[in-house]
């Protein structure tokens, strides 16, 4: 059971309630923190004071007062309007991840909305209900607006649909089924629910987790291809790279070289005095990703455990008013943050796919046979996962486009300028994946090559690499179609069996 106080939350608590079913509940801090901030609300809902969104319009209507007596009517009907969202439904981890980072920021108890919001929240995620939620329609300010009301419509009784027991039913059905009583709302409840960044916040989450994995098992996929091509250990020597000390750069190297330990493989040709820069310039190209990596991770560490709401609750602020309007919704800081990694991200792959040409391209390996072609392929090889990953670098270049230097203004010029972050997120999820098959194809193309050293004579394989070509081989075992073998390696990949 994951503590939520708004404060404490960690990107693998995200993995774990988003992909493995943790659970999550307030804690008796934040309970009480929240039931603060909900008693002020509920003052302030009754008094002369103009506050935005409790007795006022949202947006361009921020200056027309609404009666007390309507405040549920008003936050029922920010719901109903921001449904918007369109297109294909968001993956159940995201889903899951994007329930679990709203009822982290609520929890902090500067929304002015009930602890109940927050339980039925880890409600759903205690028993499997996952509202619907369209992946189209956020800018990324005010928030994820469009996402998140969805989501509202499920807790509040008010429609939409949710996935439960292997079925999608409207959205009170599956709550009822489920035993989770929806809410009637109160003032302050639905903007809430809605006013934040938590789809995009979700989406960078769990892909900065994946990039992180990714470019530890791009480390130990490169050392297989270098151990293959027979190349030169002196590029990774740490005194090398401690002339040009960044920190990722000086990762990689140690990696790449603690991979290599025992081989008899490279430095095997006392001819050979370097080698091309996909292999001796690969510290430097992941380790750049590795920097750029971190850079992004404490950016979305920050952002999980923020208030992203408007207005937000300071009550030991002083004066009467402990409602302040701000900008804390706005998905820039995470839209940059995404775009960064999707260019890191980019580069692993692109790097990755030059190694893998060199493997299957005869004139270029070392000897080894062209397209990799042995008794087991014979005229074929694998030149066609080379065209695959080819094709999955250049799709990665059009998506690692910044979305968050696009802005269309929105809401009648309230909102002049917006994020786009909640599409920086999406292309990041997209290259990420694209980058894992990327990978899991050099992983399959060094492990035949690798094979084919072992074939030729006595030799010693590298620890970590040893390593890596049992797993590719335990799959080979079971998969005879190119395609079927990439996605299972790939598949191992997420899982971290080759970090």
């Amino acid at each position: 059971m994951i503590p939520l106080s708004g404060q404490a939350l960690g990107l693998r608590d995200v993995v774990a309630v988003a992909r493995h079913g943790a659970q999550a509940s307030l804690s008796p801090a934040a309970r009480a923190e929240m039931e603060r901030s909900y008693a002020w609300v509920c003052a302030a809902r009754d008094g002369t004071m103009p506050i935005y969104g409790i007795n006022t319009g949202f947006g361009s209507l921020a200056r027309v007062r609404i009666d007390a007596a309507d405040a549920a009517t008003l936050s029922r009907n920010l719901l109903r309007s921001h449904a918007a969202g369109v297109g294909e439904p968001c993956p159940d981890d995201v889903v899951r991840a994007m329930i679990l980072l709203r009822a982290n920021a609520l929890a902090r108890g500067a929304s002015g909305c009930r602890p109940a919001l927050v339980d039925t929240l880890c409600a759903l995620l205690d028993r499997g209900v996952l509202p619907v939620v369209p992946q189209q329609g956020s800018c990324g300010s005010s928030g994820d607006l469009a996402p998140l009301s969805h989501l509202g419509l499920v807790v509040f009784g008010e429609g939409g649909a949710a996935r439960f027991g292997g079925r999608v039913l409207p959205g009170p059905e599956a709550m009822a089924a489920a035993g989770i009583p929806t809410l009637v709302p109160e003032a302050k409840d639905g903007l809430a629910m809605t006013n934040g960044a938590q789809l995009t916040t979700a989406i960078a989450a769990l892909a900065s987790f994946d990039a992180d994995r990714l470019v530890r098992s791009a480390e130990r996929a490169a050392a297989m291809s270098i151990e293959a091509l027979l190349g030169v250990r002196r590029a990774f020597n740490p005194a090398v790279h401690a002339l040009r000390p960044h920190p990722g750069a000086v990762e990689s190297a140690a990696r790449v070289l603690d991979h290599l330990e025992g081989s008899t493989l490279v430095d095997s040709m006392p001819e050979k005095v370097q080698d091309a820069y996909s292999l001796r310039c690969t510290p430097v190209v992941l380790g750049a990703a590795r920097d750029t990596l971190a850079y992004a991770r404490r950016v979305v560490e920050i952002e999980v455990n923020s208030v992203t709401d408007n207005p937000v609750m300071l009550l030991d602020e002083p004066g009467d008013n402990h409602a302040f309007s701000a900008g804390l919704f706005h998905g820039e800081p995470v839209g940059i943050a995404c775009d960064t990694m999707k260019i890191a991200v980019a580069e692993i792959a692109s790097i990755s796919e030059r190694r893998l040409y060199r493997l299957t391209t005869g004139s270029l390996s070392s000897r080894l046979p062209p397209a990799l072609a042995g008794a087991d392929r014979p005229g074929l090889g694998l030149l066609v996962p080379q065209t695959t990953a080819a094709a999955l670098v250049s799709e990665n270049k059009a998506l690692a486009w910044p979305a968050s230097v696009d802005s269309i203004p929105t809401c009648e010029d309230q909102e002049d300028h917006v994020a786009m972050s909640t599409t920086a997120a999406w292309r990041l999820r997209e290259v990420v994946a694209n980058s894992q098959r990327v990978v899991a194809i050099e992983l399959v193309c060094a492990a035949s090559a690798l094979r084919y050293r072992l074939g030729e004579g006595a030799a010693r394989l590298g620890r970590g690499t040893a390593a890596g070509l049992v797993v590719v081989e335990e799959e080979s075992s079971r998969h005879e179609v190119p395609g079927e073998l990439i996605e299972a390696v790939a598949e191992r990949l997420a899982r971290g069996d080759f970090e």
